[in-house]
C-alpha cells in the first residue's frame, strides 16, 4: 500500500472520530453500548419492598405494605388486590432494553424521561425509605416500536420494546368487587324502602322473578324486578371510605339475599347528595351444628354435605371480616335496583276494551234485530166479495181413457 493510500485512510479515520464525537454531543444522539437485550431491572427481591409508588407529584399512588399485606394509602389504607400488586412487580420486570440510547442527562427532557415528564414512573423503596429500584418510561419513537426508558438512579437511557402500560388511578390497586353470586344460588330477596317491603322470588322454568302477595289490578315489570333480583350477581364500588371521612349517613333501606345454602347477605344503603353509600355483610343462619366423629363412618354423600356447610360457614366469616367499618359508594344505575321501591315494581293491569277479531272457519257473528218503526194505521176497508167464477173458467174434466177392445194388442 502506498503512502498516499494511507494518508487517505488516516484523514478518512481522524473525520470519523470527529463525526461520532459530534454525534455524542448532539440531543438525541445514539450512542454505542449494550450489545443485545436485556432486561432493565434486574435482581429485585419482592420481600424486600416494603413501599411502592407509581405517577409522580399530587397524583402519585402510594402503597404501603402494612404487616403481612400491602394498602393503598390513597384509599384511606384499603387492602390492595394481591394480583394487581404482582402484575405491577411483573410489569416492572419484564421491561427489556435492546440498545443504549444516550446517557446524558441533558437528553432526558426531550425524551421524556424526566419524572415531570414520563408517561410512567413506578418506584420500589426499601422499608429504611431509601430507592430499591423504579423504572421511568418516556415517550415513544416516531415509528411507534420502541420507547425510551432509564432506571430511576441511573441518567443512561435505551431503547425497548412492547413497553407495558402501569394503572394509574389508586382505585384500580384494590379489589372493587364486594360480591358475585350465581342467580340459580339465590332462595329470596327482600327489600325495604321507607315505602314498606317486599320480597322477589325466583319464576319456575325462566330466569325471571316473581313477587310475593302481588294485588289482583297490578302486575310485575319483568325487565325491573329480574334486575333487582340478579343485583349481587356482579356488584362492585367506584369508591371507598371510612365512617370518620363520610359522617352524617342514615342507613334506612335495606337489601337482603338469602341463597339456598342458608347464607344471608345484608346491605344497608344510605344516600347523601347524589352519592349512595352501602355497607355489608353475611351470615350464616341454619343454627344446625355439623359435627364430626373420627369413630364414625359417613358416607360419602354426607361428607360432601358437612364440607359444603363448613365451606359456606367459613365464606360468611370471610365477607363480613373483608368489609366491616368500610363505607363503599356504588354506582347510580347499581343503586336504584338495589333500592327499589314496591310501587316502582308494579304497573296497572290494562283491561282490554278493543272487538277481538273473528276466527277462522266461524260464522260471523248474528247481527241483533233492527227495532221495527211503527207505521201510521190505515182505516181497514171490508173484505171485498170475490165474483162466482164463470162456466167457462172452469178446467175441462180429465176424460177416462177407452177400454181396449178384446184380441187386440195395446197401442
Amino acid at each position: 500500500m502506498s503512502n498516499q493510500k494511507l494518508g487517505i485512510m488516516a484523514i478518512v479515520a481522524a473525520v470519523m472520530v470527529v463525526w461520532a464525537t459530534v454525534q455524542s454531543r448532539i440531543p438525541g444522539g445514539k450512542q454505542a453500548g449494550q450489545s443485545g437485550p436485556a432486561y432493565l431491572v434486574q435482581g429485585l427481591d419482592p420481600g424486600a419492598i416494603a413501599s411502592i409508588v407509581v405517577g409522580q407529584g399530587k397524583d402519585a399512588i402510594k402503597i404501603e405494605r402494612q404487616g403481612g399485606q400491602f394498602v393503598v394509602v390513597n384509599e384511606v389504607n384499603y387492602p390492595a388486590d394481591t394480583k394487581q400488586i404482582n402484575d405491577l412487580i411483573t410489569k416492572s420486570l419484564d421491561v427489556k432494553t435492546s440498545e443504549v440510547y444516550t446517557s446524558d442527562p441533558k437528553n432526558h427532557e426531550e425524551l421524556e424521561v424526566t419524572e415531570a415528564k414520563a408517561k410512567n414512573v413506578v418506584k420500589f423503596f426499601k422499608q429504611d425509605g431509601s430507592l430499591l429500584t423504579g423504572i421511568v418510561v418516556g415517550k415513544s419513537q416516531e415509528t411507534g416500536q420502541d420507547a425510551y426508558v432509564r432506571l430511576a438512579s441511573s441518567d443512561t437511557v435505551f431503547l425497548a420494546q412492547n413497553v407495558p402500560w402501569f394503572k394509574d388511578k389508586a382505585i384500580d390497586y384494590v379489589n372493587q368487587e364486594i360480591a358475585a353470586v350465581k342467580r340459580e344460588d339465590v332462595n329470596t330477596v327482600t327489600v325495604t324502602t321507607a315505602e314498606g317491603a317486599y320480597t322477589l322470588r325466583p319464576q319456575k322454568g325462566g330466569d325471571g322473578a316473581v313477587l310475593a302477595d302481588l294485588p289482583a289490578d297490578k302486575k310485575l315489570k319483568d325487565s325491573e324486578a329480574k334486575s333487582v333480583f340478579n343485583a349481587l350477581a356482579s356488584l362492585r364500588f367506584d369508591d371507598v371510605n371510612t365512617p370518620a371521612h363520610v359522617t352524617g349517613l342514615a342507613f334506612d333501606s335495606a337489601y337482603v339475599c338469602r341463597l339456598n345454602n342458608s347464607t344471608e347477605y345484608k346491605l344497608q344503603f344510605a344516600k347523601k347528595g347524589t352519592k349512595t353509600y352501602l355497607i355489608c355483610e353475611a351470615q350464616y343462619t341454619d343454627p344446625t351444628k355439623v359435627t364430626i366423629n373420627p369413630n364414625g363412618k359417613d358416607s360419602p354423600e354426607e361428607l360432601k354435605k358437612k364440607e359444603a356447610t363448613l365451606q359456606a360457614q367459613e365464606n360468611a366469616m370471610t365477607f363480613t371480616a373483608r368489609h366491616k367499618g368500610w363505607i363503599y359508594e356504588v354506582p347510580d344505575w347499581k343503586a336504584k335496583y338495589l333500592t327499589m321501591s314496591r310501587s316502582a315494581l308494579l304497573e296497572d293491569v290494562k283491561k282490554e276494551t278493543a272487538t277481538k277479531p273473528a276466527e277462522p272457519n266461524q260464522p260471523p257473528a248474528a247481527t241483533p234485530p233492527q227495532a221495527v218503526q211503527p207505521q201510521p194505521e190505515k182505516a181497514q176497508e171490508p173484505p171485498q166479495a170475490q165474483p162466482p167464477a164463470k162456466a167457462s173458467e172452469q178446467p175441462p174434466a180429465v176424460q177416462p181413457a177407452p177400454a181396449p177392445e178384446p184380441n187386440k194388442p195395446p197401442q
